[in-house]
């Protein structure tokens, strides 16, 4: 990358540099030139105005040594049938072949040319000098030495090539210690899966001082990253041991049965009824744990609420008439909002009877349960007993795989309140457990008031 990186600094910066050197000869030379011309226009107008009688000769004479030139500028004056004239250090430009030929045969019109005379470059521009009438009379040389150009061009061209050279030294170092950081979060983060593919999820990044970049968000999203399939895994053990343990005993419990069924050689009848019984008790609750296991693995399941629109008073009268015949209990069912709300009917009353059933549990004949809903911000179920409550040390657990709290503890296989907060998170909302122990327990589902629709209007009733 640094390597392909410096060639492709090296070419913008090397066309760059040719083109600054290249604008700055141009513009060089383009004032040479300038100055060049205008020495043809102001010898014609000195020679207009030399005094009346004056030959040519003698006042190109007294003209190039009274006229001032720029440093590095010559004059050579030819007239026809006359010595060539020059300004102090010209003879040098008559050792040119082309200055030679212009002397002898003065061009029609100017010409600017290269010359090479004296070891030396030199730009040239020939004008052709003429009378009043139009004749050509002679020629009139003007050069400027291209000595001054080519140390300044050189000049600007080490200037130039040293700011490029800074240039790319400062653009690798960055890039390379740019690179560096980011190649070493890269490899760590290589090291890391490699560590983690081989079950050693235990190793982190970490975050820098500054954190705050794409280089620091991805050291935080791959430590996140490890932190979640840890914790899946965990809970993925932990919910095997959960289960074989909770299938276990079932198991020893009808194969122990069966066992002393089949050491007696003559079982009467009602010994293998009895047995049988048990057998497909244990089978029954096995199964029922098989259900809920597969329910709670389908929540996280992007399809797993079938939302459609539900009457809830409807829904509520009829959870309430469900419940009341489970058991001998105070039951009462709290005013509910005429509303409609969008949820998954099915699993939304198996919840709520997941929550009445432990209701049922950690009551006992004479307490109360009770229905209700309420719409204020949120939509708000709840179920309310009267019974003994939970410890508030056990409340935070109550809701996990596999746990058991109050009066309940050690009847069921504590899945109830676990599915009840997967089927609530599902539908995008919260579970809340109030209870003090000895006095009662009211759980709480809150679902967000997106989906609350107001009752249809009745458009058949005009009175």
């Amino acid at each position: 990358m640094l390597v392909v990186h410096g060639v492709v600094l090296v070419v913008v910066l090397g066309a760059m540099t040719i083109e600054v050197v290249h604008g700055f000869s141009s513009h060089y030379t383009h004032t040479i030139v300038s100055d060049l011309s205008e020495e043809g226009p102001e010898y014609a107008r000195a020679a207009a105005q030399r005094p009346a009688g004056q030959g040519m000769a003698v006042f190109s004479r007294t003209y190039l040594q009274t006229h001032v030139l720029a440093a590095g500028h010559l004059l050579l004056v030819g007239l026809t049938g006359q010595p060539t004239l020059a300004s102090p250090g010209g003879e040098v430009l008559a050792s040119s072949p082309t200055v030679v030929r212009w002397l002898s045969a003065p061009p029609a019109r100017s010409q600017l040319q290269d010359v090479s005379a004296g070891g030396s470059s030199y730009l040239v521009l020939a004008s052709p000098i003429q009378t009043t009438g139009g004749s050509t009379i002679g020629v009139l040389v003007a050069a400027a030495s291209l000595q001054g150009l080519q140390t300044q061009r050189d000049q600007v061209l080490l200037l130039a090539g040293a700011e490029a050279a800074v240039a790319l030294a400062a653009a690798l170092l960055s890039s390379f210690l740019v690179m560096r950081r980011l190649l070493r979060t890269v490899g760590m983060v290589t090291q890391a899966a490699v560590d983690a593919s081989v079950d050693d999820l235990g190793a982190r990044l970490g975050t820098e001082d500054r954190a705050d970049d794409e280089v620091g968000r991805l050291r935080a999203a791959f430590d996140g990253m490890l932190e979640r399939i840890a914790a899946g895994l965990d809970a993925q053990r932990q919910l095997l041991s959960d289960v074989s343990h909770q299938l276990r005993t079932p198991l020893t419990v009808a194969r122990g049965h069966l066992e002393v069924l089949e050491r007696n050689p003559a079982p009467e009848r009602g010994e293998v009824s009895q047995t049988t019984a048990t057998v497909i008790g244990e089978l029954d609750r096995m199964a029922t744990l098989v259900d809920r296991l597969l329910l709670l693995g389908r929540s996280f399941a992007p399809d797993f609420v079938e939302a459609e629109p539900v009457a809830l008073r409807a829904f509520m009268g009829e959870l309430f008439a469900t419940a009341r015949v489970l058991a001998e209990r105070h039951w009462k069912l709290c005013e509910v909002p005429d509303v409609v709300v969008v949820v998954d009917g099915a699993k939304l009353r198996g919840a709520l009877l997941n929550l009445v059933d432990n209701a049922v549990k950690a009551t006992a004949a004479g307490d109360a349960i009770e229905l209700g809903a309420r719409c204020d911000l949120e939509m708000v179920l709840w179920v309310a007993d009267t019974g003994s409550g939970i410890a508030a040390e056990a409340q935070h657990e109550v809701f996990d795989r596999f746990r058991r709290a109050g009066a309940a503890r050690g009847r069921g296989a504590g899945l109830g309140l676990a599915i009840v907060k997967a089927v609530t998170e599902a539908h995008g909302g919260r579970v809340q457990l109030h209870s003090v122990e000895g006095e009662g327990t009211t759980v709480e589902v809150v679902l967000p008031a997106s989906c609350v629709r107001p009752l249809p209007a009745d458009d058949g009733d005009d009175a």
